[in-house]
């Protein structure tokens, strides 16, 4: 039975009218809210035509929404600063009421080499993208002390902690992992675990073998945290004649890359799922992944038009979350 349905988008935009492209990412985001959604995730996208700044954005959507989950998935932390960030998500968390879920992933900077001189000119080689970036944040998150001063200055106080402090939120961190590692990484830290439609073949070239034994890693770990899968599921219950073939043609023309794995990660991805919603229920039944959570944040696809995520949206809180168990939340 699934008991929590979330969406997860990227916030695609027109480098010509930006501005239209985030205020659809913040009607959707209100539209999830008014359908029963539990929650509403934004991509992370850095010298692209996707959201480059969800804090901010989700910023906005805590004045526009009431009770919806906000959550980011993820961000990279090898473009931020642990402490800065802190202070945003506490920010942020505290005008949304206590509704925030930051996810986090670690690693080098996508194209690292083309952007290291402008992201970090003087710190290059020295930057750390382990685990230990994200423990940083942990630390920052949790109120820990991050210098040896607090007290007053002439006028001004001064804290030795991160401000503002919102209590609660560092038991709303995720971490966004695709391997057994990092799956066990987050339940050791105290994390929830976001295991998305991309994962490494490690000991099987099965994507939803895969994918269960990250989900029960961490479980056996951390049996109190918190999972949700992502997956790009496409309902097209009340779908135009048009759209369907638009949408079939999105997930054919990804179909080769779910065959083997990818590169020399050895990266797996999840077929991109289309159909009815009663076709949709049945071929997650069979997942076998699937049959052990009950928290999903299903992808929209990329490419898509405002009106598609709406009938999207709108076919899976009323068809699909129910054919799955779900109930929509209470306004």
């Amino acid at each position: 039975m699934l008991r929590r349905l979330g969406f997860l988008t990227i916030g695609l935009f027109d480098e010509a009218d930006p501005r239209r492209g985030h205020e659809s990412t913040l009607e959707i985001i209100e539209l999830g809210e008014r359908l029963g959604f539990d929650s509403a995730w934004l991509r992370h996208r850095h010298l692209q035509f996707g959201i480059s700044s969800p804090v901010a954005v989700l910023a906005a959507a805590t004045q526009r929404t009431s009770r919806i989950e906000l959550g980011t998935a993820v961000i990279p932390l090898g473009w931020e600063n642990p402490l800065r960030l802190a202070e945003d998500l506490a920010t942020v968390d505290l005008l949304s009421g206590g509704r925030l879920h930051p996810g986090i992933s670690v690693g080098p900077p996508m194209h690292y080499e083309r952007v290291k001189d402008a992201l970090y000119p003087d710190t290059a080689s020295a930057e750390d993208f382990s685990y230990a970036r994200v423990e940083r944040l942990l630390a920052c998150v949790r109120g820990e002390p991050v210098t040896g001063f607090r007290g007053s200055e002439g006028f001004e106080e001064f804290s030795d902690r991160v401000q503002p402090h919102s209590p609660g939120l560092a038991s709303r961190l995720w971490y966004g992992g695709g391997s057994l590692r990092s799956a066990r990484w987050a339940a050791e830290h105290g994390m929830n675990f976001l295991t998305s439609s991309v994962v490494k073949a490690e000991e099987s070239e099965d994507f939803a073998t895969i994918q269960l034994s990250h989900v029960r890693a961490f479980r056996e770990l951390h049996p109190a945290g918190r999972i949700s899968q992502g997956l790009v599921v496409i309902p097209t219950d009340s779908a135009t004649a048009a759209q369907k073939a638009r949408y079939l043609a999105y997930a054919e023309k990804r179909t080769p890359r779910t065959l083997t794995p990818q590169g020399p990660a050895r990266m797996m991805f999840a077929p991109d799922i289309v159909g009815s919603s009663e076709e949709i229920a049945e071929r997650l039944s069979a997942h076998v992944a699937f049959q052990e959570i009950d928290e999903v944040a299903f992808a929209l696809p990329f490419t898509f038009d405002h009106d598609d995520y709406v009938q999207i949206l709108t076919d899976m809180a009323t068809t699909l979350g129910p054919a799955l168990g779900w109930k929509p939340a209470a306004a």
